[in-house]
């Protein structure tokens, strides 16, 4: 999510999702923190999206509970946009203007135009705010595939006329900014696939991204071509599919579909099934297959696995676990490196020539990790943009063009917000961490009942673990774990005058240092006292 300020005017470019990392416990899904613009929220003049991919619009559930202001996307963007609202229960009126690469739209402080982009899903556009010092471009996600056709086909021609009318930054996809060349084409992608459809003796089960047009068309397309029928297995695949199949972006054959409930009905060697998993992440539904626990869908000996996807950040342990795991159930599995699948994502050359078609003043890496960011500002080093011009940003950083300089002026509120089930920021770090304490050492309850009078034990201590030790192999522990609570509880029941919180954290202090001494761990410990007459 980026907001561009041109003077009193406030545009939002993108309100995207993450998916949570491996230390975020629990969590469903990350979105950003949208404080700044609450502050300034009678400024919004819209939100821009780029493209119907979750990282790019999946927050729009959250954000448009708070603001009230048009949403501006193409055709196949603003469709999934309101499938996705639906499905997370959003059931407010919202503004959606449909817009084309040839739409111009006129604010009090800049106009606004859009261009096709080549990415893995129709619809994608670039987005350009015309100010009166030059033109700020946003690429969104782009590649540039020179076999790329039809509603895939980027304006090449369009981005040269930006540039000679003169970029004053340039806010480019940074995602292949350490990949070297070329991003391979999907023609290259449609051949193996086809290769590997021809040669596989079973069933097929395709992974790929629930939003990944470019490549459930071209699973369709090889499955027409080898005689085989298709069940689209996934709530988020099936919403994404069904959206592009009614708006005319899928060109599926009718018999060529079938219902997941009817596999059993053909030979294993007439069958393709295309899956995604969780909020459209496939390597989660890969695994539950292989561990027999999916609802719908068990591999077995002789399945072949296509995994036609990139793990996401951080997720390549995952993907490598899966595949030793699918593998053990006896599938074959044909992954990247047999080009069953390439990014939408431009690599170095691609970056390059999108800062050659511009010509930027100034360029801004977005998108990514931030390595990824300060690999693409070597990149605009090697295409000739001076480095003082490049300003490599972090999250809420403030930068800001006046008086012909670039510079990091302020920093504004930012960072995440977690979603977990219904809820919306009630999980913060301290939630989280005391979830990581209890994932690594587990908790203890220590259970109390004093008399009211004398602040003598009524009954107990009981202490009941639960991830720290198993129980019956550990009784001496557990039976001297009693015995230092009933002497915490005598010494402070003695004391005048008696004190409730100074009782409780007597006995986490004492049974903390006890247990790390026995065990060198440090489970969770939650004394509960309760008191009778």
């Amino acid at each position: 999510m980026y907001v561009v300020e041109v003077n009193e005017d406030l545009f939002m470019l993108d309100a995207g999702l993450m998916f949570p990392e491996e230390e975020m416990l629990g969590i469903d899904a990350v979105i950003p923190d949208i404080s700044y613009i609450l502050e300034n929220k009678h400024r919004l003049r819209g939100i821009f999206i780029s493209h119907g991919h979750e990282d790019h619009m999946g927050a729009l559930a959250y954000v448009l509970k708070y603001i009230d202001v048009p949403v501006y996307g193409a055709k196949l963007t603003l469709a999934l946009i309101q499938a996705h609202l639906k499905e997370a229960d959003y059931y407010e009126d919202a503004e959606f203007v449909e817009i084309t690469s040839d739409t111009v739209l006129e604010f009090p402080e800049a106009n606004i135009t859009f261009f096709k982009t080549n990415h893995s899903i129709p619809d994608s556009v670039g987005i350009v705010i015309h100010t009166s010092e030059g033109a700020i471009v946003y690429t969104g996600d782009f590649k540039f595939d020179q076999a790329a056709a039809g509603i895939y086909k980027p304006e090449i021609g369009k981005m040269a006329r930006i540039g000679e009318e003169g970029v004053l930054c340039l806010m480019s996809d940074s995602t292949g900014a350490e990949k070297p060349g070329y991003t391979p084409s999907e023609a290259l992608v449609a051949t193996e696939m086809a290769q590997a459809f021809y040669n596989a003796p079973g069933r097929i089960i395709v992974a790929c991204f629930a939003s990944n047009v470019n490549r459930i068309q071209l699973v369709f397309n090889a499955a027409v071509q080898t005689g085989r029928k298709v069940a689209v297995v996934g709530k988020s695949l099936q919403r994404v599919y069904e959206t592009a199949l009614n708006l005319g972006y899928l060109d599926v054959e009718e018999d060529s579909i079938i219902p997941v409930s009817e596999i059993h009905q053909y030979e294993e060697k007439e069958i393709v099934i295309l899956s995604t998993g969780h909020q459209g992440e496939p390597i989660t539904a890969l695994q539950k297959m292989a561990k027999q626990s999916h609802k719908q869908v068990a591999i077995k000996q002789g399945d072949t696995v296509l995994i036609a996807a990139s793990p996401l950040p951080g997720g390549e342990l995952i993907l490598s676990k899966t595949v030793d795991m699918l593998f053990r159930v006896g599938a074959n599995v044909v992954s990247s490196k047999q080009r069953v699948h390439v990014s939408g994502h431009g690599s170095q050359e691609e970056l390059k020539m999108m800062i050659n078609l511009m010509k930027p003043k100034y360029l801004i890496p977005v998108h990514g990790e931030y390595r990824h960011l300060f690999s693409h500002e070597k990149v605009g080093i090697a295409a000739g943009i001076p480095k003082e011009n490049i300003i490599v940003a972090d999250k809420g950083d403030v930068i800001e063009v006046k008086n012909d300089r670039i510079r990091l002026a302020s920093k504004v509120t930012a960072g995440n917000v977690l979603i977990d089930g219904s809820g919306v920021g009630d999980v913060g770090n301290i939630v989280l961490r005391d979830r990581r304490l209890l994932s690594q050492d587990g908790i203890l309850l220590v259970v109390v009942t004093l008399n009211r009078s004398d602040k003598s034990i009524a009954a107990g201590p009981e202490i009941i673990s639960r991830g720290f030790v198993y129980v019956r192999e550990s009784e001496k522990l557990l039976e001297e774990a009693t015995e230092v609570v009933t002497a915490v509880v005598k010494k402070n029941g003695s004391r005048q005058p008696f004190d409730w919180s100074t009782l409780k954290q007597d006995m986490r202090d004492t049974l903390n240092s006890f247990l790390y001494e026995k065990t060198k761990r440090r489970p969770m410990i939650l004394p509960i006292i309760m008191e009778i007459s």
